[in-house]
């Protein structure tokens, strides 16, 4: 019998968590490399995929644009870089660290939110660097 509890416990935080029975909200991702949402909203919480830049010129000009293309996505919703709350970087070089570090903090508001930065061996497209985040609704 408690195996079916822990199930049902599960579920009824996630029901919580996405707002009482408001349920999941997607938003298509336009263009996108793969099956996938650009963005779920459960709750108060927006789960936004993973974001990539132009590639082919400056590492710097590619954290940029993956920031203004996950920018993008949170304006669609009504929100800004304000709003994130926790951030996943994922670069294919941490040689590169420092320099996604200077741009990040000339975008991201303070204080900034939370992050991870995570090496990978590749990326879709051929990308450098990838950034996903977590928002709050208003």
């Amino acid at each position: 019998m408690k195996s079916a509890v822990a199930p049902c416990l599960v579920a009824l935080t996630l029901a919580g968590c996405a707002g009482g029975g408001r349920g999941l909200e997607h938003l298509p991702a336009e263009g996108a490399l793969g099956p996938y949402s650009a963005a779920v909203s459960a709750g108060e919480l927006v789960f936004l995929s993973g974001k990539i830049g132009e590639r082919g010129g400056s590492f710097e000009r590619e954290v940029e644009t993956a920031i203004e293309a996950l920018e993008a996505e949170l304006q669609r919703l009504g929100l800004g870089l304000a709003d994130v709350v926790a951030v996943t970087v994922y670069l294919t070089d941490m040689s590169t660290y420092a320099d996604m570090n200077a741009v990040y903090a000339r975008r991201f508001p303070q204080p900034w939110p939370a992050r991870a930065t995570v090496a990978v061996a590749g990326l879709p497209g051929g990308a450098r660097v990838e950034l996903s985040a977590t928002a709050r609704q208003r």
